[in-house]
């Protein structure tokens, strides 16, 4: 298990403090967006990681954020252990800023962090060795069979179980990436995650049929998929 902090400093100093009397080995830093230099983020992560007593992992969702010369510096220093790469790209194959980080810190620092959409391309084009899932969170077994074929290079069976995702996985790139599948989770019966709490707000009714119906097919591959590894 992985703890989250921030995204503001002013929490991650709070959090930091905690950490340090914790067995974790990392704490993931949450995006921020708006009043940052790389400069900033440099030195607040540097602070933060040696009060925690521990490397972080930098969830990265901008360019802008904090370049790769200043993230190289992170990983040399051991401030980050990785990166959890989640810059949405039209195509997932042409990303040259992932290709520029990949050569700065090593594919093993890289985590794609952006649920299956662009899993395949990470890992088998840019050599990543990790995603962090989405819909995963309904269907573990097929995202572990999914893993598994795209790390032994075994392409149709990995297409093939990619596709499965795809549903719901577009689903939640059109609507928002928290609130479906949030939902889903409650819709799939697996556990009530309750109401959304500000200041994010419910999804609007009229998306709840297509999230059910996506959910309800990608739980139903699931199901047999696990009774045919059983069998």
């Amino acid at each position: 298990m992985i703890p989250a902090i921030g995204a503001d400093y002013g929490k991650m100093l709070d959090q930091a403090r905690i950490l340090a009397h914790t067995p974790y080995r990392t704490a993931m830093v949450l995006p921020f967006s708006g009043f940052t230099t790389p400069q900033g983020v440099e030195a607040g992560l540097t602070h933060i990681s040696q009060l925690a007593g521990m490397p972080l992992t930098l969830y990265v969702k901008s360019e802008h954020y904090v370049d790769i010369d200043t993230l190289a510096r992170l990983v040399d220093r051991g401030t980050l252990i990785a990166v959890k790469y989640a810059i949405p790209r039209e195509n997932a194959s042409q990303d040259p800023f992932l290709q520029r980080l990949v050569q700065s810190v090593g594919s093993a620092r890289v985590i794609s962090g952006m649920g299956e959409r662009p899993a395949l391309a990470h890992l088998q084009e840019f050599g990543l060795t990790a995603w962090t899932t989405g819909s995963g969170c309904i269907a573990p077994h097929a995202v572990m069979a999914l893993f598994d074929a795209a790390k032994a290079n075994r392409t149709d069976e990995a297409q093939r179980l990619y596709e499965a995702f795809m549903p719901l996985e577009t689903l939640r790139d059109a609507i928002s990436l928290i609130r479906v599948l949030h939902d889903a989770v409650t819709m799939s019966k697996i556990a009530d995650m309750g109401p959304l709490l500000p200041l994010l707000s419910s999804t609007p009714l009229e998306h709840h049929a297509k999230i059910d119906a996506a959910t309800q097919a990608l739980l139903a591959f699931e199901r047999r998929l696990a009774d045919a590894a059983a069998g």
